[in-house]
């Protein structure tokens, strides 16, 4: 220990200066689209460009009424666009703020707290227990200062710092006692110092972690690949059938600004941009529907990954377990003992092993054991007990894991109270072999239960003139305290969803083995081997490989051999989720198939490494994402099916009239109106879709499956080319019926709509029958069929909505038989399912394939 007077710091100018030349003390962080540029991406669709084509072609020809609707359409795609990925962006935003630690700095001689942002090179740091250090820093002065330095060295226990006159500001690595040097990020958990900041930002230990993974780029998402690809075929295949339409019809027909309408009603019609609009939509309300339960997510990626999980590596403390500490077993040296859940007053009788352990800890504690620990002994102990006074302390060392104080009692007597790790205990007390046997049996039996075992014992001393160590005195053995973790509760629970849902479930945990086992059991984990991590060290990948079959818990493991696990289980063909909260579990988050981060005990970096976060670091919340990953995977599927489906007659019907040299059934006005049904539909209604029955009950999809199967494409277009077989009949007999232009439009385009609600329904449910169907409640899909009824009535009611769409008015019994075509589409469709399931296989309409 080393104490020196403060130095001044810097001046209030001088370190405006220095913030001002290098920066903020802050993690690089990754570029955030404004609203601007959102809209500037969004203004490059196909999509908008059709109508703002459409528009113009109108306003060419005088129909400024039809050019302003066709420009609200797009004006809507785009702001609903924007809002929503807007609010997506700073989702995260507010999160990183959370952590921002602020700083006690010495500035012109005073002491000012400080946004941790603000503090640079040259900062003088008041350290204080409870601390979180904002920046890297060579100590000036510590008195009994210890550092959590957990999140960089994986090291459990706490460091002490000492301070060296000539300790050089130059590159130093975290870990080890004595080290002159604290870090940014870390936790002061014992003790005050003085430090002068040696680096800042991304130039501090933390920070060079955050830069390296800031170079890592992501992959793009396999569905936005898949997404990406197929609509640019459509596109390719639309364009060049649109070119086709306006040659042909311009020369065969003259009119070529009519026929560039006639040409983008097809691109429109054939184009299936609601792919793009279906992922946009799903990825950002999954992210907003998994937030609800306590889950950032971070990448699109991890939702669509979230349902092809098969292995779950999860860390013990603050995940599995509650992450505080309670006195649950008391074991006294005259061999009595006590075991309870979480009721410390119930340990009347063992007063006084609960107040010597108190009394050994630090007098205002920040240790969660050591909170226990006192909250036990208030409990216990009488709140008349005669008040001592702390006169001296003893600090864990690195050859001997105990501390201890000593006490002035209210007799003037010196008390001195000691605890420790027991094999330190029994070597103070001096104990025979027989009471070390005694004791180690006791040990045994709290670790077997997952319990965390601390000797207590007392001395008593002489005077004033204190031994160097703790060894000086004449120690007797109390007894021993048990403390333990809590499970959270929704963990036995989550877990055994998981084994039904095919996902393995594994434990990394720096604890001990025995710990390890007993809570692993606790948790439901399935019961398996145990390797620690000295024996994962001599392990070469092949023979590392041969025992992750039955190995279920890893115990004693250090931060960096999780990335070795990570990477073995991939080797295998597994697909991971791998949970992490310190700078060291960085790269295995970013290894890891699904990072998971966690939110409250988290460092930045951990969170820029992981796809996803959870906000209050519960396990449960996991398995609730994972069955929303499912859901939303399955309403993809769902709606890009009725995608392909709604398209074949849209398109059919654009071309059938040059085809048979009729008159134009639909131009873009009326295909802009069928896409404002068509979209909300695609990213409203089955986005809301309810999961499947068994969707936890079903092993994980395969993750090499293609979205766009052969035979969901396939039965996509089964059911758009029976609808368009329905409504060309209908077309090509009313026509020859002699029925008027105006109003064959008119019923075809209400057919059309009828057919369409019929392809929502039958697109609904995998596997429910229509009747189950009907009876899913779907909030969004009420509000959508209201939505259409009022439209539709508008326009068959309104003699100027009909004018404007060019529509005849049509009878009371022709929109009774438009209703009746949807009818019977949705009874055909119906009865073809288990059909199309004998010919195409499940794939085609039912859950994705499973691994």
């Amino acid at each position: 220990m080393m104490m020196t007077p403060a130095p001044a710091g810097l001046s209030p100018a001088e370190a405006a200066d220095r913030l001002a030349r290098d920066g903020p003390n802050a993690l690089p962080r990754a570029g955030r689209r404004s609203a601007f540029r959102i809209a500037f991406e969004v203004l490059h669709e196909p999509m908008f460009a059709l109508l703002l084509a459409g528009g113009v072609a109108y306003l060419l020809l005088g129909d400024l009424t039809e050019a302003l609707i066709l420009l609200a359409f797009a004006s809507f795609s785009v702001v609903l666009t924007v809002i929503q990925e807007t609010r997506t962006e700073h989702v995260l935003e507010a999160l990183r703020d959370l952590s921002a630690p602020s700083a006690l700095v010495i500035r012109g001689g005073e002491r000012v707290r400080i946004p941790g942002r603000e503090v640079v090179c040259g900062d003088v740091l008041v350290l204080e227990q409870g601390d979180r250090i904002a920046a890297d820093g060579r100590l000036l002065s510590a008195h009994d200062l210890q550092a959590d330095e957990s999140l960089l060295t994986g090291e459990s226990l706490a460091v002490g710092k000492a301070a060296h006159a000539d300790a050089p500001a130059t590159a130093h690595r975290p870990g080890g006692e004595d080290q002159p040097y604290v870090y940014s990020g870390t936790l002061v958990a014992r003790g005050s110092g003085i430090a002068e900041v040696t680096a800042t930002g991304p130039r501090s230990e933390i920070g060079k972690i955050g830069q390296s993974l800031a170079t890592l780029d992501t992959e793009a998402p396999r569905l936005q690949r898949e997404t990406t690809r197929i609509v640019t075929w459509c596109a390719i295949g639309g364009g060049a059938v649109a070119l086709a339409v306006v040659v042909l019809f311009g020369v065969l027909r003259g009119g070529w600004i009519e026929a560039i309408l006639a040409g983008i009603a097809i691109g429109m019609s054939m184009l299936p941009e609601e792919f793009p609009v279906v992922l946009t939509i799903f990825l950002a309300m999954g992210a907003w529907r998994i937030g609800a339960v306590g889950v950032l997510t971070r990448r699109a990626a991890a939702i669509e990954t979230l349902g092809s999980a098969t292995v779950l590596c999860t860390d013990k403390t603050g995940t599995l377990t509650e992450n505080r500490m309670s006195v649950v077993a008391l074991w006294l040296a005259s061999g009595e003992d006590a075991t309870l859940g979480e009721a410390p007053c119930a340990f009347a009788d063992y007063g006084p092993i609960v107040g010597m352990a108190a009394r050994a800890s630090a007098v205002e504690p920040s240790d969660p054991m050591e909170i226990a620990l006192h909250q036990a002994h208030v409990e216990v102990c009488a709140p008349s007990e005669p008040v001592w006074t702390h006169v001296h302390g003893y600090a864990l060392r690195p050859d001997l894991l105990a501390m201890s104080n000593v006490w002035r009692t209210d007799d003037d007597r010196l008390v001195v109270a000691t605890k420790g790790a027991p094999e330190a205990i029994a070597d103070l007390c001096k104990l025979t072999p027989s009471e070390r046997d005694r004791m180690t049996l006791a040990v045994d039996r709290m670790a077997a239960r997952g319990i965390r075992v601390l000797g207590v014992a007392t001395a008593v001393a002489a005077d004033t003139d204190w031994p160097e160590t703790q060894a000086g005195f004449a120690f007797d053995l109390i007894g021993l305290v048990g403390l333990a973790d809590p499970l959270r509760p929704t963990v036995k629970a989550a877990v055994a969803e998981c084994r039904s849902a095919g996902i393995r479930v594994a434990m990394i945990t720096g604890d001990y083995a025995a710990t390890a086992k007993a809570i692993a059991a606790q948790a439901g984990i399935a019961d398996g081997d145990v390797l620690t991590g000295d024996e994962l060290a001599v392990l070469d990948d092949a023979a590392l490989a041969a025992r992750l079959k039955t190995i279920t818990v890893f115990a004693r493991i250090m931060p960096e051999q999780k990335l070795r696990i990570v990477q073995a289980f991939k080797a295998d063909g597994e697909v991971v989720a791998m949970t992490g909260d310190g700078v060291n579990d960085a790269p295995s988050l970013k290894a890891a198939h699904i990072g998971i981060a966690m939110g409250k005990r988290g460092t930045d970096v951990a969170r820029e490494a992981s796809a996803i976060v959870l906000l209050d670091d519960d396990f449960g919340a996991i398995v609730q994402a994972v069955a929303l990953g499912r859901r939303i995977y399955d309403n993809i599927r769902k709606a890009m099916a009725f995608i392909f489906a709604v398209h074949v007659p849209i398109a059919g019907l654009a071309l059938l009239p040059l085809v048979f040299g009729m008159p134009i059934l639909f131009g873009p006005i009326h295909i802009a109106l069928l896409e404002m049904v068509i979209d909300p539909v695609c990213a409203l209604v089955f986005e809301a879709e309810r999961g499947e029955r068994d969707i936890m009950q079903r092993p994980p999809r395969d993750p090499n499956e293609p979205l766009f199967s052969v035979t969901m494409i396939a039965w996509g277009v089964f059911q758009g080319g029976l609808a368009f077989a329905m409504l060309a009949t209908v077309f090509l007999l009313e026509v020859q019926g002699g029925m008027p232009e105006a109003e064959v439009r008119a019923l075809i385009f209400f057919s059309l709509i009828a057919e369409i609600l019929a392809l929502i329904l039958v697109n609904r449910s995998f596997g429910a029958s229509i009747i189950e169907a009907f009876a899913r409640h779907n909030s969004a899909l009420r509000a959508v069929l209201a939505a259409i009824v009022i439209i539709a009535s508008l326009i068959f009611f309104l003699p100027a909505a009909q004018t404007l769409l060019k529509f005849g008015s049509i009878a009371w019994i022709d929109m009774v038989f438009a209703l009746g075509l949807g009818a019977g589409l949705l009874v055909l469709l119906e009865l073809c399912k288990p059909v199309v399931r004998a010919i195409m296989g499940r794939g085609a309409i039912a859950r994705p394939a499973t691994a």
